[in-house]
C-alpha cells in the first residue's frame, strides 16, 4: 500500500482519500471520512494503515489515534461526516452514502483538488472525483479513510446501544445478525432503524 494514486495526480498534494463504513446495516447512520496526507505519511503511522476490514478492532483504533494525533501535529487532515437513518430512508442508501462523503470533505480543513474514492461510483463532491476500485486496499489515504469512518461508526453504534440495549447495537453494529433479527422480530423498530430495509419493514408491518 502507497501514495501512488496521490502521488500521480496534479493536485499538488491537495488529495484526499475517502471512504464510508455502514452501508449494510439495517440500523444507525452511514459514516464516511476524508483524509488528507499534505506531506506524506510518516512510515511509523503507514505501518499501521490497512483496509478497516482487514484489521482487528484493536488494532485500528490504534491507527485512529494514530490519525489524530497526527492531525493535531499538523501532518494529516481528517474530515468526518454522516448521513442519518432518516436520511437513508428518505434517500436510498447510495445518495446517503454519497452525501456522507461529501460532508466528510466539506469538514476537511481545506478543500481538496481532487478526491480519490473506493468504489466505481462516485459521489458528487465540490471537488473532481477519482474512483479507485478496491481503494482500501491500495491508497493509503483512502485506508486511513476506512479506518476513521469505522471507528466512529463504531463508537457511534455503541452509544446507540446504550440507549437501545435490547438490539445489541454495540455488538453487531447494526448488521443483520442473527441476535439483532431476533431483537427486531421481538421488539419492533426503533427510531434508529433504516426505513426501506426489508427486514425492518417486516418488523414494522408485523408490530403494527
Amino acid at each position: 500500500m502507497t501514495l501512488h494514486f496521490e502521488l500521480e495526480t496534479a493536485a499538488g498534494g491537495r488529495v484526499a482519500g475517502v471512504d464510508e463504513a455502514g452501508r449494510g446495516p439495517l440500523a444507525g447512520p452511514v459514516l464516511a471520512a476524508a483524509v488528507v496526507f499534505p506531506d506524506g505519511v510518516a512510515p511509523e503511522l503507514a505501518l499501521l494503515l490497512d483496509d478497516s476490514k482487514r484489521l482487528a478492532p484493536a488494532a485500528r483504533e490504534a491507527a485512529f489515534a494514530a490519525l489524530r494525533d497526527a492531525a493535531a501535529r499538523g501532518q494529516t487532515e481528517i474530515g468526518i461526516g454522516a448521513a442519518s437513518a432518516a436520511e437513508i430512508g428518505r434517500l436510498n442508501i447510495l445518495r446517503a452514502t454519497h452525501l456522507a462523503m461529501a460532508r466528510a470533505v466539506a469538514r476537511l480543513p481545506r478543500p481538496p483538488a481532487l478526491a480519490l474514492v473506493d468504489g466505481n461510483q462516485p459521489p458528487p463532491l465540490s471537488c473532481p472525483v477519482r474512483c479507485v476500485v478496491g481503494g482500501d486496499a491500495l491508497s493509503l489515504s483512502i485506508a486511513a479513510a476506512s479506518i476513521a469512518a469505522k471507528v466512529v461508526r463504531d463508537r457511534a453504534m455503541a452509544r446507540l446501544g446504550a440507549r437501545w440495549p435490547a438490539y445489541g447495537f454495540a455488538a453487531h453494529a447494526g448488521y443483520p445478525t442473527a441476535q439483532h433479527r431476533r431483537a427486531l422480530a421481538l421488539h419492533g423498530a426503533c427510531p434508529h432503524h433504516r426505513r426501506g430495509f426489508r427486514p425492518v419493514e417486516q418488523a414494522i408491518a408485523s408490530s403494527g
